[in-house]
């Protein structure tokens, strides 16, 4: 069992950062990928990024590709959305999930687990 709890969501002007934090407990955080996912009001869930056990493997929507940064920090139980250059598009409920695999995936039903999400608006 993985419990995620994702913050640093908020309210941000067109081209500012925020920086979504993940936070794991359950197992060992170092045995599974990490998935960013957001979902719009009235659109389906997305794939964001996603970054393997290792942080070896990483994959971006082409969406989010050059602004947005996953990482992972194994020891602090942590994963990591950093997100530049933000655009009223991007406003979402974003989520992080893990998926207990070495193997990446941008498709949100291979994810076992799922944080409760937090919101991310950028006004224009």
């Amino acid at each position: 069992q993985v419990r995620l709890v994702e913050s640093g969501g908020g309210l941000v002007q067109a081209g500012g950062s925020l920086r979504l934090s993940c936070v794991a407990s359950g197992r060992a955080f170092g045995t599974y990928a990490m998935g960013w996912f957001r979902q719009a009001p009235g659109k389906e869930r997305e794939f964001v990024a996603t970054i393997s056990w290792t942080g070896s493997r990483i994959a971006y929507a082409d969406s989010v590709k050059g602004r947005f940064t996953i990482s992972r920090d194994n020891a602090k139980n942590t994963g990591y959305l950093r997100m530049n250059s933000l655009k009223p598009e991007d406003t979402a409920v974003y989520y992080c999930a893990a998926r207990m695999s070495a193997i990446v995936t941008t498709d949100s039903d291979d994810y076992d687990y799922w944080g409760q999400g937090t919101q991310v608006t950028v006004s224009s």
